[in-house]
């Protein structure tokens, strides 16, 4: 455990301080072993176990404890932290605390605890070394060595995983157990024929499951259908894990996708059966989520092509007729003029450019009136029938839609669709068929649909009704007022809500610190309104930046902040950065971490054992990460001087290396670089982060990369959370048509760091009525930059107060709805929750928000973020430090985009893959390398300013600027040459060493 290197005064107060009953014990002892027993003893009280040496308690307690006792700092120096003295002081802590060492006995009953009670649902081995700690303290049982808790944590987790592992087999029919068995069949050389389309059957079919989808096509649509029939013919039920922790289930699944035929044969039966199960029950799901975002693309690409086509014909024939007022006029003249004549003789000769002048006014009234719909309509119906509704058809058969009764036509219309698919060339529904009319038939649809055949009868058209019904399936898929059964992403949406909700109702309401009466809710928002909108017509006329008046390009009229003081000396210090250590390669900085944090550590939480040493292990996940991290690739790295084979690396990266480790890896490198940083350099633990996104090309044959309009190419986004002092957070690989809302609270809170989040920069794509709304209910401030904030406008907190602001009426609108913020309060409680218990993902939660939905909740969520962002922008229009702040927060952010290019150098830095486990493996490992960048970076910009020549350099704008994010002193590019046992010169504690990671098993 590392130590506490920075803490503040409610923690000394509260852990540190030695109490009346502690007393008589402490003041037996004198001097300077007086001071380390009392060390000793809150140590213990506060961690239930004795420290490891001097070295993992802080200097602000061991000070803070010092002037408890009145014994000088210094004297802590004269305890000695082994030998006899120390064991009996610890023997008298345990006796005054009445705790008791842990025997053989307390460790199997631990074991026994764990494995009914936590291994069952939690399978991360540091998770469970803190349930096991936790325990020991309930217990008053003092924690064994470090080697003996891995040992009882390893034995937990093995006997409920075959606990578990039997209980789930049982549950397999004879069956499924037999073709789960067949798809163990193929020998590796057999798979590897199969990537090659030499092997046939059921032997191919374990790797077809584990296959990622294609691009958006209807081959990929079809292939996806017979991936999906294939592995519900092997039936696994949702019953067979109905009783196993969802997150059990998915490491199960990740463990078998990338365990190699061989690897699997090798476990007993019911463990191999058991990991086999999870991953067909999570691919059935997963698939199934494929296919509706198959479908969702589909029929959003063949209305895309209609339109682009019919727009392509018409403009080639557009030509724009100007003075259109002026030809009706002469029109009209020579018309009453002469009534009698006729138009040729008339109306051609007063119109400028005669008949011609007049088709081309015809021509553009049709290009831009209601044939131009109904000619994109009738394009987009060809496309449909001869090319892509064979694919949705086929859906229709392996996917079961529900919804609630508002939308059950569509459900209905999807019925008859499926009962007529095989009806032929007809072009009608016969006469007598109810034909279930839904939302997506009215407006422009509504005259195509409905035909009169050559009786005169109004018939409904087989082929249009289908397309109609596809595109309005697809709105309501879009906001989940339809969901798909079996699904995960795209299930039933009250599956998103905490299912204990109504048990847990006044704890959830504590959690997110917010009142259980609505009318506080709302009189606690409106007030906050009041008040800020009252202290920016007060001091308007003071705001020489701010101006409010009634102008058309919008009421609010803001001059940017003045440029900042430049600082002076961030250069010298760069420079003797560089000067002290040189150029050093990006590979001994991420080497340095390692050793330093032991980050690597984290690896081991989603493995299953290994035969390779932990020290050669370490070197390869190393050289993994940065082939990935720097986008050069293995067989670059693998050229290095460093004794370790292409084929080497890649097991390593395919059995370790997997998305939940980086991430593990990458949080462990943020968590140690805030614990190293000193306060009086840094300033006090940062609250806020920065989120942006970046555009990365990536290959297509995928159903992540979109295409960009603003980037222009196609590609991913990265979402980054950055705080102040330049560590990412959080990472984030998203399309570049996702909810940029969603992602920025996605990270915010789940970002798993050390860090308390308490505020949010965003740019102005990652703010919106609903991302204030949501925000607020979480408890943290969005701060965006906004755009367009000239045309922004402010709401009212009360009704019938027209005269409350005078100097802001011109970008004043009108009152908030409180009635339906109280109606809908609870509702918006439990989506708060749902979002903060991880119930589901920001995005499934918010797809239910947005402006196609007529969810009751919306509008409630609506008014609620209207309110916060009138809240915001008036602090914003008034406090200029806000809007600095806002910047440069955001520039922190952009400058951690700006290293993406200077590391992830290879291949012009775009993704090589279409896998998207792949791809985010990327995006992590270049977090990792920028991480650890930043960390060392720390550790020298601080042993070089606690030198008393640097110590008063920096001015307050140096110490404002001052940054580890920077990288003119690393050598990215080069040859990779790996040597473990040498070490950068740093003042700061070193770590483990190589000879700590050969011992760590």
């Amino acid at each position: 455990m590392a130590p506490e290197l920075s803490i503040d005064l409610d923690e000394l107060v509260e852990h540190w301080t030695v109490l009346d009953d502690e007393r008589a014990l402490v003041d037996a002892k004198h001097g300077g072993t007086r001071l380390g027993f009392a060390l000793l003893l809150k140590h213990y009280t506060r961690h239930g176990r004795f420290p490891t040496g001097r070295t993992e308690i802080p200097d602000a307690a061991v000070e803070f404890v010092a002037r408890q006792l009145r014994v000088p700092v210094m004297d802590i120096g004269a305890y000695e932290w082994t030998g006899r003295s120390i064991e009996r002081h610890r023997a008298q802590i345990r006796e005054h605390l009445g705790y008791s060492e842990c025997s053989v006995a307390d460790a199997q009953e631990l074991t026994t605890w764990l494995a009914r009670h936590v291994a069952e649902r939690e399978r991360r081995p540091e998770r469970v070394r803190d349930e096991l700690l936790a325990r020991c303290r309930s217990e008053r049982i003092e924690p064994p060595a470090r080697a003996r808790v891995e040992r009882i944590v390893r034995s937990a987790l093995h006997v409920s995983e075959e606990a578990v592992s039997s209980r789930v087999t049982s549950r397999l029919a004879d069956g499924s157990r037999q073709r789960i068995a067949v798809l163990l069949a193929v020998t590796d050389d057999d798979a590897a024929d199969a990537a090659d389309g030499d092997v046939d059957g059921d032997r191919a079919v374990l790797g077809t499951i584990k296959e990622a989808p294609g691009s958006v096509s209807l081959d990929t649509m079809l292939t996806e259908i017979d991936k999906l029939l294939a592995v519900r013919a092997i039936g696994v039920g949702p019953e067979v894990f109905a009783d196993v922790a969802s997150n059990v289930v998915a490491g199960w699944r990740a463990r078998a996708a990338v365990e190699s035929p061989s690897h699997l044969r090798t476990h007993p039966e019911a463990l191999r059966l058991t990991l086999l199960a999870a991953l067909l029950r999570e691919r059935e799901r997963e698939i199934t989520d494929t296919l509706v975002d198959l479908l969702i693309s589909t029929v959003h690409r063949v209305g895309a092509r209609a339109e682009k086509k019919v727009t392509k014909e018409l403009v080639n024939a557009f030509k724009r007729v100007h003075g259109k007022e002026n030809i009706l006029f002469r029109v009209a003249e020579a018309s009453l003029g002469r009534p009698d004549g006729t138009v040729r003789g008339v109306v051609f000769p007063a119109v400028a450019g005669g008949e011609q002048t007049l088709r081309e006014l015809v021509h553009e009234f049709k290009t831009s009136g209601p044939l131009y719909r109904r000619t994109v309509q009738t394009t987009l119906k060809a496309s449909y029938t001869n090319h892509y509704r064979r694919g949705l058809i086929r859906l229709l058969d392996v996917l079961e839609f529900r919804s609630n009764a508002t939308h059950q036509p569509i459900i209905e219309a999807l019925a008859m669709i499926r009962r007529f698919a095989g009806a032929g060339n007809t072009t009608y529904y016969p006469l007598g068929e109810a034909v279930p009319m839904h939302r997506g038939l009215r407006g422009d649809w509504e005259d195509v649909v409905h035909r009169e055949d050559t009786r005169g009868r109004r018939r409904v058209v087989r082929m249009v009704y289908e397309v109609a019904t596809f595109q309005a399936l697809r709105d309501a898929l879009r906001c989940k007022e339809i969901w798909v059964v079996g699904a995960d992403r795209w299930r039933d949406p009250d599956q998103d809500l905490p299912a204990d909700y109504a048990l847990r109702r006044v704890e959830h309401y504590r959690t997110l610190r917010k009142p259980l009466d609505p009318s506080a809710f709302v009189d606690e928002l409106r007030d906050q309104m009041h008040a800020e909108l009252g202290a920016l017509n007060d001091a308007l006329p003071k705001l020489g930046w701010l101006e409010i008046a009634e102008r058309r390009s919008g009421a609010i009229k803001l001059t940017a902040p003045e440029a900042q003081q430049e600082p002076r000396n961030l250069r010298r210090v760069k420079a003797e950065v560089l000067r002290r250590w040189g150029t050093v390669p990006l590979v001994d900085m991420l080497k340095e971490t390692v050793l330093r944090t032991g980050c690597l550590d984290a690896v081991t939480s989603v493995t299953a054992g290994g035969s390779i040493r932990p020290d050669v292990l370490a070197e390869r996940l190393l050289l993994a990460i940065y082939a990935y991290g720097t986008n050069t690739g293995i067989r670059a790295v693998a050229s290095g001087a460093h004794g370790h084979t292409e084929d080497e690396i890649r097991y390593v990266r395919r059995r370790y290396l997997t998305v939940d480790a980086a991430r593990s890896i990458a949080v462990q490198i943020a968590d140690a670089t805030f614990a190293s940083r000193r306060h009086g350099l840094w300033g006090a633990g940062s609250t806020a982060v920065a989120s942006d996104s970046t555009h990365v090309g990536a290959l297509d044959q995928n159903l992540l990369t979109e295409w960009h309009s603003r980037y222009h190419g196609r590609g991913v986004l990265i979402y980054w959370h950055v705080e102040r002092k330049s560590m990412a957070v959080h990472s984030q690989l998203i399309s570049c048509s996702a909810s940029e809302v969603a992602a920025m609270v996605e990270g915010a809170m789940r970002h798993d760091t050390t860090m308390d989040v308490e505020a949010n920069y965003t740019d102005s794509h990652g703010q919106s009525e609903i991302g204030f709304a949501i925000t607020r209910l979480l408890g943290f401030d969005l701060l965006p930059r906004i755009k367009q904030i000239n045309k922004a406008r402010l709401y009212r907190p009360r009704a019938g107060e027209p005269d409350a602001y005078p100097r802001l009426s011109p970008a004043l609108t009108r009152p908030i709805r409180w009635g339906i913020v109280e109606e809908q309060y609870d509702q918006l409680i439990k989506y708060g929750t749902a979002i903060r218990t991880r119930t589901a993902s920001t995005e499934a939660i918010l797809r239910r928000f947005t402006r196609n939905a007529s969810h009751p909740t919306y509008a409630a969520m609506l008014e609620v973020g209207r309110a916060q962002k009138t809240i915001f922008i008036a602090r914003y229009l008034r406090l200029r430090d806000l809007q600095r702040e806002i910047e440069e927060g955001l520039n922190v952010v952009e400058s951690w985009n700006g290293a993406n290019g200077v590391l992830a150098y290879g291949k012009r830095g775009d993704i090589q893959t279409n896998r998207r486990d792949e791809q985010e493996l990327f995006v992590l490992c270049l977090r990792i390398l920028q991480a650890a960048l930043v960390y060392v970076n720390t550790l020298m910009l601080q042993d070089i300013l606690d030198e008393p020549a640097w110590s008063d350099v920096l001015t307050p704008a140096d110490r404002r600027g001052l940054t580890p994010l920077f990288w003119m002193h690393v050598l990215p590019y080069g040859e990779v040459n790996l040597d473990m046992t040498s070490r950068l010169d740093l003042g700061a504690d070193g770590g483990r060493g190589v000879e700590g990671l050969a011992q760590a098993r």
